[in-house]
């Protein structure tokens, strides 16, 4: 019996290069690791694999299939015209259509994480769906109320305080209820995770973490109290808060084993600029592993197979890595239980 943990990889807006890197992630080292089942219309798949991966045999999942196959689980909901680079409401509206799939096989057993391949925000929205990203997607559609953010790439881990929002209102969220609240999230989301307890660092919101309130007052306000408080009253190993501009680089260093950014951008450009290609976006705080690339649909270049496909390998092996690891976790608590 195949003991591989199953990835679902959704294949995001097939007018982006979701369904282009889904297909060529889909290699030898891939299979050793797990086994994938792309979630998508499988006609589509057929005709982007002819054009990106011609090497692939594309059959329906839980029909008899060769070794070297790829198992598609058809939603069948794309026009035969779909165009690539251009944003759509069928494309959005089966974007989310994905998505719901997936956590419907995942609380089915079918699978058991799910890799995603990036989806277009303005498309999913003309399909009907007001969510601002995968994560609030996901939280939602498995009742999930307290989630985070958080990019791995290589020893790097970032968290994020906030998400999806313009930056005077990422300001206001920096907050020393908002902070204590993460840090003890990350604790024990990213230990459990990691099985260890994590030492966390905390990014500065002003340059050079305000220069002892030289260049703003925000550090002073919340952030230490935030570290204080967390620190004292949880016993959490939590450290900072430092400059900005160098504490990502001591994280990807392993001085840390995650760092807690005050605003998306601040974490992002870090995570791409240190490691484009390689990092990979975790949804932390669901009842699944959901692991995704690290870039958006890329819509200038879709259909003209010259996308990158890295990311999305290193979304579907962090995905199998962290599911594998759930189980024997699980496994041992359940025997600990049993004994």
């Amino acid at each position: 019996m195949d003991s591989k943990p199953v990835i679902g990889i959704t294949i995001g807006d097939a007018a982006g290069i979701g369904p282009e890197i889904s297909l060529k992630a889909i290699d030898d080292e891939i299979c050793k690791v797990c086994r994938p089942v792309l979630i998508g219309d499988i006609a589509f798949l057929r005709k982007a694999a002819a054009l990106f991966a011609p090497h692939l045999d594309i059959v329906e999942h839980g029909v008899e299939r060769a070794e070297s196959s790829v198992e598609v689980y058809a939603v069948n909901n794309l026009a035969a015209d779909l165009r690539y680079g251009v944003e759509s409401k069928e494309a959005g509206k089966a974007a989310g259509e994905y998505i719901e799939t997936a956590v419907r096989l995942w609380k089915g057993g079918v699978i058991d994480a799910i890799a995603t391949a990036p989806i277009n925000k303005h498309s999913l929205s003309l399909g009907g769906y007001e969510h601002p990203g995968h994560t609030e997607f996901l939280a939602a559609l498995t009742d999930t109320k307290s989630f985070a953010m958080s990019f791995f790439a290589d020893d790097l881990r970032v968290v994020l305080l906030s998400t999806h929002l313009p930056l005077r209102q990422a300001i206001d969220k920096v907050t020393t209820t908002a902070l204590v609240d993460l840090i003890a999230f990350t604790n024990e989301n990213l230990g459990r995770l990691l099985n260890k307890k994590p030492k966390i660092a905390v990014a500065g919101l002003n340059p050079h973490a305000s220069e002892n309130g030289m260049f703003g007052t925000e550090e002073a306000e919340h952030i230490e109290p935030a570290l204080k408080i967390s620190r004292d009253e949880h016993q959490i190993d939590v450290h900072g808060p430092f400059s900005p501009d160098t504490i990502f680089v001591r994280g990807y260093r392993g001085e840390f084993d995650a760092v807690i950014a005050c605003f998306h951008d601040q974490a992002t450009i870090a995570v791409k600029s240190l490691s484009f290609g390689s990092g990979v976006n975790v949804t932390l705080g669901l009842p699944l592993v959901r692991t995704s690339v690290d870039h958006g649909t890329a819509f200038d270049i879709a259909g003209r197979g010259i996308a990158d496909e890295s990311s999305m390998r290193a979304a579907i092996k962090l995905a199998a890595q962290l599911s594998s690891s759930q189980a024997l976790l699980v496994s041992s608590q359940s025997s600990e239980t049993k004994g």
